[in-house]
């Protein structure tokens, strides 16, 4: 039996399974989607993510970002609009001492203290590139070529829920490019096939799919259309639960000009930048690894063992 064979014999977990293997990878904290990871479990994604760096192409700038960003940030880059379901907004209790310790204090009298949050000027990152954009605005024109990034954080999405490769708080990897159109078409291209390429080496079972993000109400319906019509997002999908409703552990986006224009990004022939990335779910990743080849390490497969520099 080949690899790719026994791949496909363990690619559809049932959720019994998939709860087998959480009990080695993972402990409750009490939330849908939130949980403490084992050193195993880390261990993984933090080979994955070497491995992921091994692939970075030269002269990509490395930025790492805490898990907040600037409200207005988020805001004005129209997250808020396509997705306000999704979004956690950071609240803290604010006024005098006095005032502050009367709404803590009301836990204790049994009231709800969290009535008397404010919200603060941050907000949990939803995805890792948002920081990059108003950073290259403030730097001026892109030179000829286009720039490239390396960002990763913490990121916080809002849908419960008891399946392991949707977490509520997760890691994300992101290449994004900036440029021209051309260049962010190329760009993307590249790393479709580089992905793929990935994946085979991870033993992973996978296929690139169009897609579209998760648009909220009527008018994000129409967005979603849009999106698939213009081939503007693609997935790299992995069975993981099913092959009926593979996860999408990658993503590739052609954002057009809608961060060169929201930010003033110019190119250096003037013109409004283009921008793209490839986004690395790092956690839907390593649950995919688990989900494929098993708990035990030891008995992976060779050239998975190889490519993570465990041997």
């Amino acid at each position: 039996m080949t690899l790719i064979d026994k791949n496909l014999a363990h690619a559809h977990k049932s959720d019994e399974a998939l709860g087998e293997i959480a009990k080695v990878l993972f402990r409750p904290m009490g939330a849908d989607g939130v949980y403490a990871r084992t050193a195993l479990y880390e261990d993984i994604v933090d080979r994955m993510a070497a491995l992921i760096s091994r692939l970075r192409e030269p002269d990509t700038e490395i930025l790492r970002f805490p898990p907040v960003v600037s409200r207005h940030i988020v805001e004005k880059s129209g997250y808020l609009k396509s997705f306000p379901n999704l979004l956690g907004c950071v609240c803290s209790l604010h006024g005098t001492e006095r005032e502050i310790r009367a709404a803590a204090d009301k836990h204790e009298q049994g009231g709800d203290w969290t009535e008397t949050l404010k919200p603060a000027e941050l907000v949990l990152a939803p995805a890792a590139c948002y920081p990059v954009y108003p950073l290259v605005a403030a730097r001026g024109a892109v030179a000829r070529g286009g720039v490239k990034f390396d960002v990763a954080c913490d990121c916080f999405r809002r849908e419960p829920s008891k399946h392991l490769d949707r977490l509520q708080s997760f890691r994300m990897r992101e290449y994004v490019c900036i440029g021209t159109p051309e260049e962010i078409t190329d760009f993307r291209t590249r790393w479709v096939a580089r992905a793929q390429q990935l994946a085979d080496t991870l033993g992973l079972v996978q296929n690139v799919a169009p897609a579209s993000d998760p648009f909220f109400g009527r008018t994000g319906q129409m967005m979603a259309i849009s999106q698939l019509q213009n081939s503007l997002k693609f997935e790299l999908l992995v069975p993981v639960r099913s092959n009926e409703e593979p996860t999408a552990c990658m993503s590739f986006n052609y954002h057009q000009d809608h961060f060169g224009e929201i930010w003033d990004i110019k190119t250096a022939g003037g013109i409004t930048a283009h921008t793209g990335c490839v986004a690395f779910g790092m956690d839907r990743l390593a649950v995919a690894m688990f989900a494929q080849h098993g708990t035990d390490i030891a008995g992976w497969p060779a050239s998975i063992r190889r490519a993570l520099m465990l041997d």
